[in-house]
């Protein structure tokens, strides 16, 4: 495999071979690796200095189900730090299927312009784009899709992303050509517009798989993976309900964030349910309660949800979007939600931060809680560019800032996701000190056999769910995935040593997750981060969260040693 790197102001570009270094890691991980080796952790997020990557997992490649992801990398403009977001869909599969081990975009242009990127087996290419600036996602995967065929893997911002909003995302074509599997945290699609690239085309035409040194054990630990995945009675239930059976779990537990985070259970919790949720596509023309965001899933968490007559509302929707533009906005309407969640998307925004901004504009007098029509007319205003709409789209911190709320829910520049921390403790000591902000899918622990609110074992809970993240996340691997590889660990070096070649030692997985951590942490501290940047926020801690009374209080401590023995063990 090889390194494409390309230069957006000279639109050179070079195939160079795999450093060393790189050669053992791949998504997340070699995304850390590359920022430290290659810029200034000091650069502006938006300017010159910054990069941009994609980076296909270990494991990407051959189909394994839910294990085809594609990490986007750079320093984030909403946290400032290390930013990894991934995605499924087309994207990684296709860059790994033209022996792309990275890509990276470097510099900015000097000129006007809009670009969009060909990448094929002939190699880079850059075509105009002036056509498609201001397009929605969809309508511009649409016209490229007609132009270069509907084969072709897609990387594309919305007008948040020309807009250089932090807020904004990388869209990824799923296998039925629909722009919603979106890199969203972090703001990495301003990072795209800042290089003026409003797509990147990958077609994989005439390209293979990438070789395997031992196929014959390649496909016998895909086997036995893929049949403890099948086996394991959570797949079962994402199949049926996808992410959404969270609502009544996180409701069950007091984490449900509510209107601005000021209670952990919602009233109306069953109405946005994925039990409800399901009633509604069984119901439906053209509506599909279970569906495969990527080619050779097995799990099928996502969905497809119609409205009544059979049109498309969004595919997919999802527990996040579910609670923080429903009940954190103290809504009750899947409807309704749906349609917030299609315009997040055809602007190419986060819906976890732009929920969240809602919500603190709520509570700062901009609209009232619970009346859809006035958040949708706030999406509008952002659709349109107006004033207040460029506002929301700065993301929650900056909006409150603005209208002098102090109850933020955000960490190092990045909204929560929708496990309120003062209920679920160890998500909470996650998005206190990952390096990535305020963010579930970097070590959630709601699923752990303890006491949630007991502060005394958070710590160590956290660290072994952030550990297995960055781990999956080098891998390409989907957390879903997990369900299958944690019944057959060993799976794991048979696979990449029958991928590679390489002698794989039996706790590779470790390995990999805390190389990827120490490499985050060491970018963000040469970027300015301290130990004062690993907290929750303050109001947390003191504010009891109804119904259960809680308030975050695992001791600082606990949070400042966390990592002390991230030490590199090469293999």
């Amino acid at each position: 495999m090889q390194v494409w790197r390309i230069n957006t102001r000279t639109q050179e570009w070079t195939r160079e071979p795999v450093p060393s270094t790189w050669e053992k890691l791949g998504g997340r991980g070699l995304v850390a690796r590359i920022l430290l080796d290659r810029m200034n952790p000091q650069a502006h997020p938006l300017g010159p200095g910054n990069l941009l990557i994609l980076a296909p997992g270990l494991l990407v490649g051959h189909r394994l189900s839910s294990c085809d992801r594609i990490s986007f990398g750079g320093k984030s403009p909403l946290t400032w730090g290390v930013k990894e977001s991934n995605a499924g869909g087309r994207t990684g599969w296709a860059l790994a299927a033209l022996g792309i081990k990275a890509l990276i975009l470097e510099d900015q242009p000097s000129e006007p312009g809009w670009w969009v990127l060909h990448l094929s087996r002939q190699g880079v290419r850059f075509d105009p784009a002036d056509d498609l600036v201001g397009l929605e996602a969809q309508p511009a995967a649409d016209r490229l899709m007609a132009r270069y065929g509907d084969h072709i893997a897609l990387a594309v911002i919305g007008p948040a992303g020309e807009r250089l909003w932090p807020t904004a995302g990388i869209q990824n074509l799923d296998q039925d050509g629909v722009a919603s599997r979106i890199a969203a945290r972090g703001g990495l699609g301003a990072v795209m517009g800042s290089k003026r690239v409003k797509a990147i085309v990958i077609d994989p035409e005439g390209a293979e798989m990438p070789p395997l040194a031992d196929p014959t054990a390649f496909r016998q630990a895909r086997k036995t993976y893929t049949q403890a995945l099948m086996a394991h009675p959570q797949t079962r239930t994402y199949a049926d309900y996808g992410t959404a059976a969270m609502v009544l779990f996180c409701n069950r537990l007091g984490g449900l964030p509510t209107r601005n985070f000021s209670s952990g259970q919602f009233e109306a919790a069953e109405a946005i349910s994925g039990e409800r949720l399901r009633e509604l596509l069984l119901a439906r023309p053209k509506a599909e309660p279970s569906h495969a965001c990527m080619a050779g899933c097995a799990i099928r968490c996502s969905n497809v949800m119609t409205d009544s007559a059979g049109r498309l509302l969004v595919s997919p929707l999802e527990y996040e979007t579910i609670a923080m533009m429903g009940s954190n906005l103290g809504l009750d309407d899947l409807d309704a939600i749906a349609q917030l969640n299609a315009v997040a998307n055809q602007l190419g925004v986060d819906t976890i931060e732009i929920g969240v901004t809602l919500g603190v504009a709520a509570e700062g007098g901009l609209w009232s809680f619970g009346e859809a029509r006035e958040a949708q007319r706030l999406m509008d205003e952002m659709r349109r560019g107006t004033l207040v709409g460029r506002l929301l789209g700065q993301g929650a911190v900056t909006v409150g800032r603005v209208l002098g709320v102090q109850r933020v829910p955000a960490v190092k520049g990045q909204s929560m996701p929708a496990y309120d921390p003062r209920a679920i403790k160890g998500t909470g000591v996650t998005y206190a000190t990952s390096p990535q902000g305020a963010d579930h899918t970097a070590g959630n622990t709601i699923r752990a056999k303890v006491d949630h609110l007991d502060p005394k074992v958070q710590a160590a809970l956290s660290k072994k769910a952030q550990i297995a993240m960055a781990a999956y996340d080098t891998l390409g691997v989907c957390i879903f995935a997990g369900f299958g590889f944690a019944k057959v660990p060993e799976t794991i070096p048979a696979l990449l040593q029958a991928r590679y070649g390489w002698n794989v030692p039996e706790d590779v997985f470790q390995r990999l997750g805390r190389e990827t951590l120490r490499l985050e942490r060491a970018f963000n501290r040469a970027a300015g981060f301290t130990p004062a940047h690993d907290r929750i926020p303050e109001w947390m801690t003191r504010e009891p969260l109804p119904p259960l009374g809680a308030v975050f209080d695992v001791p600082e401590e606990d949070l400042d040693t966390l990592f002390d023995d991230l030490e590199p063990e090469p293999w």
